[in-house]
């Protein structure tokens, strides 16, 4: 949150920006009542950012979460390691 104040206050006000937070999640399914699919993790884990964010001072009109399950892996294979890397956050700062 504190990096993003420090660019944030380097973008000229006449841009637009946003930050687009991005949950992922592996390959394996779940089926819980609080996660349904991998949808609803990869959404979830996304949105916690957000509020982060949020709560540490960012305008949550800059804000958005997205979720994509496990449909945009990095790593291919069934490791414990490919698995962990799957499961992730991607930031990506942009223009509206």
């Amino acid at each position: 949150a504190n990096a993003l104040k420090d660019i944030a206050a380097k973008i000229p006000p006449e841009i637009d920006w946003i930050l687009l937070v991005e949950g992922h999640t592996d390959r394996v399914p779940i089926k819980t009542a609080q996660f349904p699919s991998n949808w609803e993790l990869s959404q979830a884990r996304a949105i916690s950012v957000l509020r982060l964010l949020i709560d540490s001072g960012i305008p949550p009109q800059h804000l958005a979460a997205a979720g994509y399950g496990e449909f945009q892996p990095i790593e291919a294979g069934s490791s414990e390691s490919a698995l962990a890397r799957n499961r992730r956050i991607e930031l990506k700062l942009t223009q509206r």
